[in-house]
């Protein structure tokens, strides 16, 4: 395959299947990439690899999912370059393994569903922020089980996604209210806890997601400034969910909005202009995180740090 059909390949996913990630998305162009290759070396085939990775991170699509989804994919695959006696013995080997190790990114969403699921009980008030996919399905899987709650939904601007995802709760049967992004101290007070998906989760456990959500979870929760809140700050401090599968862990210690690449925060059209009349499309949330909802289980945010050399040993 050559650029222009790799770049033809990945975007028809994105645009064509609306529930499928950008990860998941560069996973599958990642197989139709070795399902097509003609190399005679696995040097070769590594090198097409790449490519088809510089390709997609080139798209005008956010790279977080995309970069940490790529890795692991290539980790997963790796072994199968061992001991092989020639190429297209291991090109069906990486093959092999490539479509089980999608197999099992696609049955992650069912499984976390259920995890964060046990959490939504009658009555409960819950916050979200942008449109998560695993999220909403959580949300509706929850009101299939006939569960009564609440869903106050940030617009989530720029591109008011968040408007999208309360529209899908509503025509669902969940009652849901939109709100201004500058409205959630409004709300707070009435809010159980936090549900939201993640970008990306990097090694301190925080996460890379939509831009605004730091400012929910730090400013509004530790507000130093308003003592009448403390109360409600005490209440919420450790109830925020992040929904997300191991493909979003991401080899990346950021310690501050400053350190998270340029490349994470603007897509490639953006990049191309001056960044400093350029909104982030997402921010950085340190471990203000209290429990990740994965296909690995529920963890803390100092957990991610070990799954992650688990992952890449």
């Amino acid at each position: 395959m050559n650029r222009k059909d790799i770049e033809k390949y990945f975007c028809n996913i994105l645009q064509k299947e609306e529930d499928v990630s950008a990860g998941i998305a560069a996973i599958r162009t990642l197989l139709e990439i070795i399902k097509n290759d003609r190399s005679s070396t696995v040097q070769e085939l590594d090198e097409n690899l790449k490519v088809g990775i510089d390709v997609m991170r080139n798209t005008n699509y956010p790279i977080t999912a995309i970069n940490s989804g790529c890795e692991l994919f290539l980790r997963f695959i790796t072994f199968a370059k061992l001991d092989r006696n020639s190429i297209e013995d291991c090109k069906v080997i990486m093959l092999n393994r490539g479509l089980l190790f999608l197999k099992k990114l696609n049955e992650a969403r069912a499984k976390i569903v259920k995890l964060a699921g046990q959490f939504i009980v009658d009555g409960s008030q819950i916050l979200t922020h942008s449109r998560s996919r695993v999220v909403l399905q959580t949300l509706k899987e929850a009101a299939k089980q006939k569960k009564r709650f609440h869903v106050y939904a940030t617009i989530s601007a720029p591109d008011d996604s968040g408007e999208r995802i309360a529209n899908e709760l509503q025509r669902a049967g969940i009652a849901c209210t939109l709100i201004l992004d500058s409205a959630v101290g409004y709300v707070m007070e009435k809010v159980d806890f936090i549900m939201v998906g993640a970008e990306g989760v990097v090694e301190s456990g925080g996460i890379i997601n939509k831009f605004g959500l730091f400012y929910i979870r730090y400013y509004l929760f530790f507000p130093d400034w308003n003592l009448h809140n403390r109360s409600m700050c005490k209440r919420n401090e450790e109830t925020t969910l992040c929904l997300n599968g191991k493909f979003q862990f991401t080899r990346l210690y950021p310690l501050s909005q400053g350190d998270l690449p340029d490349e994470y925060k603007y897509t490639k059209n953006m990049r191309n202009k001056d960044l400093k009349a350029q909104h982030p499309l997402v921010d950085y949330t340190p471990t203000y995180i209290t429990l990740l909802f994965t296909d690995l289980g529920i963890l803390t945010p100092s957990a991610v740090s070990d799954e992650l050399i688990n992952l890449y040993l």
